[in-house]
């Protein structure tokens, strides 16, 4: 109040910035009155300072409190992240409205109490200038004039300070705001890849189901009249392997004397039959070499010419290979014997690498294991026949082996009659040489129908599966961590089958059951026998291979094999320690029959067959004939040592000769066992997927959806933009 105004109600000298001091009493005289209103009016000040320091306080507790709300939020929305995303969104709205509305009402305050200010120091300066009686009345002029000085400089103090508090405020506000924005975005962003993400799973999942109605319907396909004769003109290509790994052991006896009668002309003297018996085995052992020499081959060829390509101009090979047979006796050389084995060794090195892969490529889901059996039929049709023909009674003479080997030409002119009708394999056109219109017209003849999209759809998914495994080379496939774990299988697969002592049987299945008891002329029956129950097993193996599979099979067999293995050694052992006994002769050489029977029994039901196609299911188009290479060339290295090692090892260990091949087969089982996947029913797509982490096996359930999925999801036909997801970082991801 005014303390110079007569009258005065003395309502305190009232302080700047919305509070002011205390009233004095009205009652009070006027002229005292009048002084008491200049002390008050100083107190006045005093309180308008304290009002002032109240106003910065309330502005920063009001600060404070806004920072804390703020920072609060900050931390909501940093904990809502894991919430529903849409909820969030709407409680950030609401939290910016509020601290909005808060900012707002906190600048109106501050603005109110600076024109308060204002207002208070305007009264102060004048009377500053213009001193009152009050001041008169207390003392002197200048200590009015100086304490007004420093309420004012302590009221401009306080605005400063609220100044400050205000801005710095604002700054945080700021800051938090900036905060609020980039979590908003990054909550957006994250709402956008889980809806993506949905999007996604949504896709893969229509992709899942297409695949398995195509697999269903590519499990219905049916075998076809054109598809079986394309079958049985490839297949001559096995018989022929099958004749000449057997055609050699019927006519032992009457090729060792050739061999010692040339001998005799050639160097005026006497072979021993040790040396003739040597030149036999030779013989017995060049087509092995031959053999590998056209396994090796096999990839380069089948990758060149394709695979009726390579088939076409095997045939020649077989050809040139049973011509020199023939006319080994016109000839008179043993020599054009040996060149003639090995001409025709590298004819069956290449069936046994071609054979396999074109049929595998050419049939069926769901009879790919029955038709791979064909492969194991052929052989053993081709070893009967080999049997029939070479008894004494037909062409095991002097003068008919000659012939009796010369008829390996038959199956060669064969095939080259029958082959040139049939398709290449859609595969190699589509997969390896990219021809899809010659594919599709291949397809259309082999499945008798135009509905052919679930086979080009497969061959696709395959093909964008084996993208990283292009064409490899045999040290690329070698070197290769992903292929290495299927090439390990491959090659122990095709040891199982040679290493099983099969090959021992077959070589030298009449002198085994001479030993074991049994007259020569028995003898020879009775290996007919053997092929026989061969040619049966494998017909009744074929429909159990597409039922039963592959793995399983090839356990029973190995097993069984195992077991009469040891039947074998039995017998032979106790011929030899009661062969003086008749009736236990009698006996033991009804057992020694029984269990090379049983021996080729089990080996017909898996190691014959299965080894030959699980080879050609393991590997996609890319290292499938790299793969075939090394694996027919392991088969034939094993079937060389077998052949040309069983009668030194026979010598050595006489009765315990099968004991080897039974330890050999119990380590088969165990690794059949423990590292052969079965192949029943899958794609190669799906086969491929078992190894594509790290190199090793895992199990189907796991790896195939990630495996089918990331190769569809490759494809340049997807609908999806796969290089959206890509930028996102890993975080958001």
């Amino acid at each position: 109040g005014d303390g110079n105004d007569a009258g005065s109600r003395g309502d305190g000298g009232g302080g700047g910035g919305g509070g002011g001091g205390a009233p004095i009493n009205s009652s009070s005289p006027p002229c005292s009155d009048s002084g008491d209103g200049g002390v008050d009016s100083v107190r006045g000040g005093d309180g308008g300072l304290v009002a002032g320091v109240l106003v910065s306080d309330q502005g920063e507790v009001i600060s404070d409190r806004y920072v804390g709300v703020a920072r609060r939020q900050f931390a909501s929305r940093q904990a809502s992240e894991r919430g529903s995303t849409k909820a969030d969104q709407s409680d950030s709205s609401d939290d910016e409205t509020t601290l909005r509305q808060m900012l707002v009402s906190l600048q109106h305050q501050v603005t109110d109490m600076s024109a308060n200010l204002t207002t208070r120091l305007d009264e102060l300066q004048s009377r500053g200038v213009s001193p009152s009686p009050a001041v008169a009345y207390y003392g002197t002029e200048h200590r009015g004039h100086v304490e007004t000085s420093v309420a004012l400089s302590e009221i401009r103090s306080q605005l400063h300070e609220l100044t400050r508090s205000l801005e710095s405020c604002q700054s945080e506000v700021t800051e938090v705001k900036r905060d609020m924005v980039a979590i908003k975005n990054e909550l957006d962003t994250v709402q956008q890849v889980k809806e993506e993400i949905e999007e996604l799973r949504e896709y893969v999942d229509r992709l899942e189901l297409q695949s398995h109605r195509r697999k269903l319907r590519l499990l219905e396909q049916g075998l076809t009249f054109f598809l079986s004769y394309t079958i049985l003109a490839s297949m001559l290509g096995m018989l022929q392997f099958g004749y000449n790994t057997g055609v050699i052991n019927a006519p032992e006896g009457n090729i060792e004397k050739f061999i010692k009668d040339v001998f005799e002309d050639r160097y005026k003297e006497n072979m021993d039959h040790g040396q003739a018996e040597l030149l036999y085995s030779f013989a017995v052992s060049i087509f092995a070499i031959g053999g590998m020499l056209g396994g090796f081959s096999g990839g380069i060829i089948a990758n060149r010419f394709g695979r009726k390509g390579g088939l076409l101009l095997n045939s020649f090979v077989g050809i040139g290979g049973a011509c020199l047979m023939g006319l080994t006796k016109y000839f008179n050389s043993y020599e054009v014997l040996f060149v003639g084995r090995f001409i025709i060794g590298v004819n069956c090195g290449l069936n046994t690498s071609l054979v396999p892969m074109y049929i595998s490529e050419i049939a069926p889901l769901n009879l790919r294991g029955g038709l791979g059996t064909v492969n194991q039929l052929a052989v053993t049709t081709g070893l009967l026949i080999s049997q029939i023909l070479g008894i004494e009674q037909i062409l095991g003479t002097d003068e008919g082996w000659p012939l009796l080997l010369g008829l390996a030409i038959c199956p060669a002119i064969l095939q080259l009659i029958l082959l040139p009708v049939c398709p290449e394999s859609p595969r190699y056109l589509l997969i390896t040489k990219q021809w899809e219109e010659e594919a599709r017209k291949a397809l259309r003849r082999l499945r008798a129908t135009n509905q052919i999209e679930e086979d080009i759809e497969e061959m696709r998914a395959e093909e964008r599966a084996q993208q990283s495994e292009a064409t490899i080379s045999m040290m690329e496939l070698v070197c290769s961590p992903t292929l290495r774990q299927p090439l390990i299988i491959s090659v122990v697969m095709q040891l199982s089958q040679q290493l099983s002592g099969i090959n021992a049987v077959f070589y030298y299945s009449t002198s085994l059951f001479i030993t074991a008891g049994l007259a020569e002329n028995v003898a020879k029956f009775v290996t007919i026998g053997i092929g026989v129950i061969m040619v049966n097993m494998t017909l009744v193996t074929m429909p159990l291979m597409d039922k039963t599979g592959r793995r399983t099979l090839h356990l029973y067999g190995l097993g069984g094999m195992f077991i009469f293995s040891i039947f074998i050694t039995i017998s032979l052992l106790i011929t030899e320690f009661f062969g003086f006994v008749q009736e236990m002769i009698d006996w033991m050489s009804y057992l020694a029959v029984v269990s090379i029977l049983g021996f080729v029994v089990f080996f017909a039901v898996g190691p014959g067959s299965i080894p030959w196609m699980i080879t050609a299911e393991l590997f996609s188009q890319g290292p499938r004939p790299a793969a075939m290479s090394i694996a027919v060339l392991i088969n034939w290295v094993a079937n060389f040592a077998v052949g040309i090692g069983f009668q030194p090892l026979k010598t050595a260990l006489d009765n315990y000769t099968f004991l080897p091949f039974s330890v050999l087969l119990a380590i088969f089982w165990i690794f059949t066992y423990k590292k052969v996947p079965e192949t029943k029913n899958k794609t190669f797509e799906e086969i491929l997927a078992l190894f594509r982490q790290n190199g090793s096996m895992v199990e189907i359930e796991d790896s195939i959806n990630f495996t089918s999925t990331s190769a569809i999801l490759k494809s340049p036909d997807t609908s999806l933009n796969m290089d959206k997801h890509a930028s996102y970082n890993t975080n958001n991801q």
